[in-house]
């Protein structure tokens, strides 16, 4: 999440090893009745096109008044369409998106849910409750997927006439979109000031004429789109059909990938012509451009829910590990769900599927969630929090010194995991994300050490108190990540230790609250670069990437670099850049190259086309 100024928040490999890594999870054989809407959990509303408008948008809207602010709330929600209409020009349905809010269709495919009307995110106008500071800057923790907008038929008057807004930042993202007519903005302009919006991600979408406005940076993967203006810091379009061409970089800041070298789509929930409830799991690709699903069903599997584990925050995790043991896959619906012993994935080819940003917190200094060392896990949809005692790491994928079996064209995926060390509470934790398997997919996650949240510390007793070394570290070799932002940690965010990786976009803050220089010396380097490949990689490419500085608690820190890499002709970074967010300093963009990101340049950008 990204502040500027006075305005700062404080707040392939032999045929028989894919047969057998594909066919591993033999999943038991779909003999129960498919489950009704409500086993789905009690967070979760299913409509049908013969539900009245009038009864979808008080029940929409009675969500949001609870929720546009509740920023560390508790509560968890999904709403669910099935197949069909819903609104018309006369009364169009208006979907307003908050906190912990999932929306989705339930179609085979996005054309198969019409919402004629939007769904948006606006400004918070955070100074007083009144017109004031209005920004997106923390707009957090919500996904649509799956339907098709209607936008022209959006029956609003005014600046609210002139676009579907979706004014968001980190932890949010857009799949599987079909929006017709009309104009999509990533920012909402029809309030009072900054306007300031922070981070994105689109993938798997067709959408109109696209005003990115204020967003700082966004990635937008596998998709077309029919038009895209402005620019900030950051955009990257990575096999994007209408994307705009990077020649001139960095103005505009524009990177962009004709194809997305690995790509995997998130598993979506759908239902089928018998009313029964079905996963579609995607299968991965290489060299991917436009969306998935333009010629047919997504490629892939369908795994009926009858194979999957629906759980809820009340049941154990012991049974949980049970069931997975047992062959089956994991639906997590809407809830925290309090981790005392990690949750378990063993077998290649489990699916794990969070509702609504099912949450599952670290207690008694737990790993959450550890997956073996096996192939074609696929763990989407889920946040991870950190407790109270400090974990050694809070996702684990794969185990190190270890010889792992992995499949390169089945790869292990994450998709939508975010990660949080404080904010809704004290948090602790060694590292976050560690991953050792070799063929990991990482598509879009947002790893935060909690820069502000309700327990009301100072800077200086956040940094003693909500603790949190390491972002990210990828020991595996071949390891891919589209949509990679992690922020705030106490020494290295990012660390990437394994050969042959590849990152499309990378955003970073560095943490805000070192107290003093001392506290943030790498032996006798000031300070940690936010991402760090480690010196013994001779393999690896960068796309996009952005590391700011914030030192709000000690104005007087530098930072020697925002990235720090090993000098070699196989480790490439393309378009890289630092900025200055109004405090503190990072002297130089990448390895002693750049000029300084200080004081003198708030808000903008040091750029490095190309290193080496």
């Amino acid at each position: 999440m990204t502040i500027m100024g006075p305005f700062a928040r404080r707040v392939l490999v032999p045929a028989l090893a894919l047969a057998l890594a594909t066919a591993a999870l033999a999943a038991p054989g779909a003999t129960a009745d498919p489950p009704r809407p409500q086993d789905l959990g009690t967070d979760v509303r299913v409509f049908d096109p013969s539900t009245p408008v009038a009864e979808i948008q008080a029940a929409l809207d009675a969500t949001h008044a609870a929720r546009v602010d509740d920023e560390m709330g508790t509560r968890r929600h999904a709403f669910l369409f099935k197949p069909g209409t819903y609104g018309t020009a006369e009364r169009p349905l208006h979907i307003k998106v908050g906190y912990y809010t999932e929306i989705a269709g339930l179609g085979s495919s996005p054309t198969d849910v019409v919402v004629n009307g939007k769904v948006e995110v606006y400004n918070r106008c955070l100074a007083d409750g009144g017109a004031g500071n209005c920004l997106a800057l923390v707009n957090f923790w919500r996904t649509v997927s799956n339907l098709t907008i209607n936008v022209e038929a959006g029956g609003q008057d005014g600046c609210r006439s002139s676009a579907n807004f979706w004014a968001v930042s980190q932890a949010v993202s857009l799949r599987r979109l079909n929006v017709t007519g009309g104009t999509f903005s990533l920012m909402d302009y029809c309030t009072a000031g900054p306007q300031y919006a922070s981070g994105g991600f689109i993938a798997d979408s067709r959408l109109p004429q696209v005003v990115n406005g204020s967003q700082q940076q966004w990635l937008t993967r596998d998709s077309e789109v029919a038009g895209w203006s402005n620019g900030v810091w950051n955009q990257v379009f990575s096999g994007v059909e209408g994307a705009p061409a990077d020649t001139a970089f960095p103005n505009p800041p524009y990177t962009t990938l004709d194809r997305t070298p690995l790509s995997r789509e998130k598993p979506y929930l759908f239902v089928d012509d018998a009313g029964r409830y079905q996963v579609r799991v995607p299968q991965a690709r290489r060299d991917t451009r436009g969306v998935s699903w333009a010629d047919g069903p997504t490629p892939g599997r369908t795994v009926p829910l009858t194979d999957f584990f629906v759980a809820k925050p009340t049941d154990s995790v012991r049974d949980i590990n049970r069931q997975l043991a047992r062959g089956k896959h994991l639906l997590l619906t809407p809830g925290v769900y309090d981790v005392a012993r990690g949750i378990e994935v063993k077998r290649p080819g489990t699916v794990v599927l969070g509702l609504g940003h099912a949450t599952l917190t670290a207690v008694g200094g737990s790993t959450p969630l550890n997956v073996a060392d096996v192939p074609g896990v696929v763990i989407a949809g889920v946040t991870i929090d950190a407790g109270t005692e400090e974990s050694p790491v809070l996702l684990r994928v794969g185990h190190k010194n270890t010889r792992g079996w992995s499949v390169p064209g089945n790869p292990t995926t994450l998709s939508d995991v975010y990660f949080r060390v404080g904010g809704p509470h004290v948090g602790k934790t060694d590292t976050a994300l560690e991953v050792n398997s070799d063929h990991v997919l990482i598509d879009h996650t947002w790893v935060w050490r909690g820069d502000h949240g309700v327990e009301g510390f100072t800077d200086t007793q956040r940094w003693q108190t909500n603790t949190g070394r390491t972002g990210v570290v990828v020991n595996g070799d071949h390891v891919t990540a589209t949509g990679l932002f992690v922020e705030h940690f106490q020494r290295y965010n990012t660390v990437w230790n394994g050969e042959h990786g590849t990152t499309v976009l990378y955003q970073n803050e560095l943490p805000y609250d070192p107290p003093t220089q001392a506290d943030w010396m790498n032996g006798a380097v000031e300070g940690f670069a936010g991402y760090k490949v480690g010196d013994r990689v001779k393999h690896h490419t960068l796309h996009g990437g952005g590391v700011y500085v914030f030192n709000q608690n000690n104005p007087s820190i530098h930072t020697e670099n925002g990235f720090e890499v090993p000098t070699t002709p196989g480790v490439r970074l393309r378009h890289i850049m630092t900025v200055n967010l109004s405090a503190g300093t990072i002297d130089h963009v990448v390895n002693g190259l750049g000029e300084a990101a200080d004081t003198t340049r708030v808000g903008v950008p040091v750029y490095v086309t190309e290193y080496p």
